[in-house]
């Protein structure tokens, strides 16, 4: 694995992961007020954000068992080209006249109305959704040219490049959104951005998978089990990527836990993530600035943590023990969200920031290594499927509760993320090397 590492350079992976998250985060300032304006509520916002993962469930696995088949490069191309076309009818469904094609009347969860453009956002992220495997198959590929000694250092710098994304799109979004053609230009700019992310893929980026090293690395393992009497067989045909199945992953050991710890992470974060917007408008009465404002400073402080602050933890804690630190500063952040004070807002985002730094980039360094080399697109897949799946539950049900309960909601999120505190001292007892 040290050996790819020096092959491959890390930088276009990075710049790809960075323009995809901005391409993404560019619209989350306006997304909730352009549901508003298309006739839609809380409620629609919520099954509009869980539609993306919802086909993502779908796509991610298929796609992450296709680069362990065929390589990374090729299936982030597929999967870049899928977003690609959603940001062409996203761009489309604004220039449509908001017509009410249904609407469901009911006084428990309100009035929900369907207008035409809402329509076409559905389709439009329904078609990113499905070719949505680009995470999980950047984390394998990740996995690939990282060596045990620099696999957290280099999920950090992953994550860093995500929140630099992170950063540049809610305020380009700001400053694009204040001129006369409000959501046009930051969409249209997210459509040139998944264009150039493609571009950098096609030309920049160097195959980490391919058939040959797939074969080289099942038979180098399957040789060294039949020296340990593992394998009895005499003659011996390599396993084909092909004929890897849903239930092989769950047979790996520890894997059924660290996947529900993955699905339960999402869980929690995804009923923040539908629910403090609305609570932005409703609740804070912030405008599309104000709101941009504080994602680029949340994921200011995300890159100051998974930068040097993480990259120095690592020398004093191991990535356990930091997934236990982080989730427990998590637990708390999501408490302070309930107030309507900007300053305990802010605290808390520094405490979500900080939580989330840590743990999340220590987390995904230890799935890498679990999931070894032969199944580790597939696996990633299939998590990423998982947290597809929360984030279904996750973004409805936020919906939902932000439409009860408003912002009570965040004590939802918190005690979902205060049962992976008490899940995460399962990972001390973990072995890597059985």
């Amino acid at each position: 694995m040290a050996k790819t590492d020096k092959q491959i350079p890390l930088f276009p992976l990075l710049l790809i992961n960075f323009i995809g998250t901005l391409g993404f985060s560019i619209v989350l300032p306006f997304l909730v007020f352009l549901v508003i304006d298309f006739g839609g509520n809380a409620i629609v916002y919520g099954i509009l954000a869980a539609v993306y993962p919802a086909f993502q469930l779908v796509g991610a696995p298929i796609l992450g068992r296709w680069s362990d088949m065929y390589g990374r490069k090729k299936v982030l191309l597929v999967s870049h080209a899928g977003t690609i076309i959603g940001w062409i009818f996203f761009l489309f469904a604004l220039f449509l006249p908001v017509e009410n094609l249904f609407s469901i009347n009911s006084s428990f969860f309100g009035t929900i109305v369907i207008t035409l453009p809402l329509l076409v956002l559905f389709f439009a992220r329904f078609i990113d959704g499905i070719t949505g495997g680009n995470i999980s198959v950047a984390n394998a590929y990740l996995a690939d040219i990282s060596s045990d000694e620099n696999r957290s250092k280099n999920f950090g710098k992953m994550a860093i490049s995500s929140n630099l994304g992170f950063i540049v799109g809610p305020a380009l979004a700001g400053i694009l959104g204040a001129t006369i053609y409000q959501e046009i230009l930051p969409v249209l700019a997210a459509l040139i951005l998944s264009l150039l992310t493609l571009i950098v893929i096609g030309f920049t980026l160097k195959e980490s998978k391919s058939r040959m090293t797939i074969t080289k690395q099942i038979q180098e393992e399957e040789s060294v089990r039949k020296v340990f009497v593992h394998e009895c067989k005499e003659c011996y045909q390599p396993e084909n990527p092909k004929n890897h199945r849903f239930q092989d992953v769950f047979k790996q050991k520890n894997i059924s836990f660290l996947i529900a710890f993955y699905f339960f992470i999402f869980l929690g974060f995804n009923i923040f993530y539908v629910s403090f917007p609305i609570h932005a408008v409703n609740g804070l009465k912030w405008s599309v600035t104000e709101l941009g404002i504080f994602y680029a400073v949340l994921s200011g402080i995300m890159v100051l943590v998974q930068g040097p602050i993480l990259h120095k933890s690592l020398k004093k804690f191991s990535e356990e023990k930091l997934v236990i630190i982080g989730s427990i500063i998590l637990g708390t952040n999501f408490i302070l969200f309930i107030s309507n004070d900007d300053s305990l807002i802010y605290i808390a985002a520094i405490l979500f920031a900080g939580g989330n730094g840590l743990m999340w980039p220590s987390f995904m360094s230890i799935l890498s290594k679990i999931s070894g080399n032969i199944y580790q697109g597939f696996i990633q897949g299939v998590a990423s499927s998982f947290g597809s799946l929360a984030s279904i539950f996750g973004l409805t049900i936020g919906g939902f509760l932000y439409n009860l309960i408003g912002a009570f909601t965040f004590l939802i999120s918190a005690s979902i993320i205060f049962i992976v505190f008490i899940m995460s001292f399962k990972l001390l007892k973990i072995k890597y090397f059985d």
